[in-house]
């Protein structure tokens, strides 16, 4: 079983950044892919960044386009997502998931855990 909570979400004006945190509880969490999505009012869940237990990264590179970067700490058993030049329309809900494999958690069957998420607020 893990847990997942996220951390570091908030208002920032367009154009700034914001680290997000996804602790995790588990002494497993180590051996598990994790990956970050966004909701936005009225939208659909969209895939935004993964990370493999080893550290293989894959980004949904229409929507971050080298903006955003994932990485984790095995140790601290937390994944960040550096978010950098910020945009309105990166307004969302942010949410971490992790799941065992890096092919699972970006497949079209939804990610075995899920956090709360955490509300990014981008202003023009």
């Amino acid at each position: 079983q893990v847990q997942l909570v996220e951390s570091g979400g908030g208002y920032v004006q367009a154009g700034g950044s914001l680290r997000l945190s996804c602790a995790a509880s588990g002494r497993t969490f180590s051996s598990y892919a994790v990956a970050w999505f966004r909701q936005a009012p009225g939208k659909e869940r969209e895939f935004v960044a993964a990370i493999s237990y080893i550290g293989v990264r894959t980004y949904n590179t229409d929507s971050v386009k080298g903006r955003f970067t994932i990485s984790r700490d095995n140790a601290k058993n937390t994944v960040y997502l550096q978010m950098d030049s910020l945009k309105p329309e990166d307004t969302a809900v942010y949410f971490c998931a992790a799941d065992r494999t890096l092919s699972a958690i970006t497949g079209p069957t939804p990610a075995l855990y899920w956090g709360q998420g955490t509300q990014v607020t981008v202003s023009s």
